[in-house]
């Protein structure tokens, strides 16, 4: 690449994408920072542009190819431009201006999908990546965030989906109440991840009662899921605490309770085995 194009910290450019660091001009942009590598990587099909130092387009040629071929306009720009556009302590050289991904909730209802996580209430961004990113990795078809959670786009959830927010459907801010009706009115069964369930996770296992399109919804970190939310779902089941943990946190007991139903799912008669005649 040439010299850098982009120098100046007071550019138009780079005064409109550090503005994105609040989530008030992400919504009214519908834009948002990918930063580093992996991420501007996974987000290609949806950039908008990439900046880079020179440094980091040589040292990362396949994506500075990839966003070129996709038509992304591939900026360069100096370390100090990169680090005032970035979330992150210690830059990585590359980052990216994309497009927000949410899609409406009537079309991820319209898939019929069979394996969901509904955030309730959940407002540590750490989490909701968390969780996205479990989700991905449990083949999940879609997560929903109710509109009482986090901003999916803040940097620290874009960071800890670890690039899973670009590889399944979500849909963002809708109301609790319209989840578990849609939900439901699809055929998919909604379980409600509690401490204090009257459900067992290792029971529904053991009676093959999860082997069906199911949605798991979790609450929020430090007070769960309130009584009005239990009650939307069929059921509310706890993870099993076999040693002496006090409980677990928000996505250890979603990547346990995802796994889980992925697990049903794919057994034989489950509703995503494969019958070979």
């Amino acid at each position: 690449m040439p010299g850098p194009e982009l120098t100046s910290l007071r550019s138009p450019r780079i005064t409109a994408a550090h503005r994105l660091a609040k989530r008030s001009f992400r919504g009214k942009e519908r834009r948002f920072i990918v930063e580093g590598p992996q991420a501007v990587r996974e987000a290609v099909p949806h950039l908008i542009e990439v900046y880079a130092t020179p440094e980091a387009a040589e040292r990362h040629a396949d994506i500075v190819d990839a966003a070129r071929a996709a038509g992304v306009p591939v900026l360069s720009a100096t370390a100090e431009v990169i680090a005032e556009m970035s979330d992150t302590v210690t830059p990585q050289g590359i980052v990216g201006l994309c497009r927000f991904l949410d899609r409406p909730f009537e079309e991820i209802l319209a898939a019929r999908p069979q394996l969901v996580a509904v955030l309730a209430n959940v407002r540590d961004p750490g989490n909701a990546g968390t969780v996205l990113r479990c989700a991905d990795a449990a083949g999940a078809d879609a997560v929903v965030l109710t509109d009482a959670s986090v901003d999916l786009y803040n940097p620290k959830a874009v960071r800890a989906s670890a690039g899973s927010l670009f590889h399944l459907p979500v849909a963002v801010g809708v109301p609790v109440e319209t989840v578990a009706e849609g939900l439901r009115a699809a055929g998919v069964r909604l379980l409600a991840a509690d401490g204090a369930g009257e459900r067992d996770l290792d029971a529904e296992l053991d009676e093959g009662t999860m082997g069906g399109p199911t949605a798991w919804i979790f609450g929020n970190e430090a007070w769960g899921l309130p009584e009005e939310t239990r009650a939307l779902a069929d059921e509310v089941v706890r993870v099993p605490i076999h040693g002496r943990a006090e409980s677990l946190n928000l996505a250890t007991a979603a990547a346990v309770c995802l796994y889980a139903s992925a697990r049903a799912q794919r057994a034989p008669g489950g509703c995503r085995s494969v019958t070979i005649s």
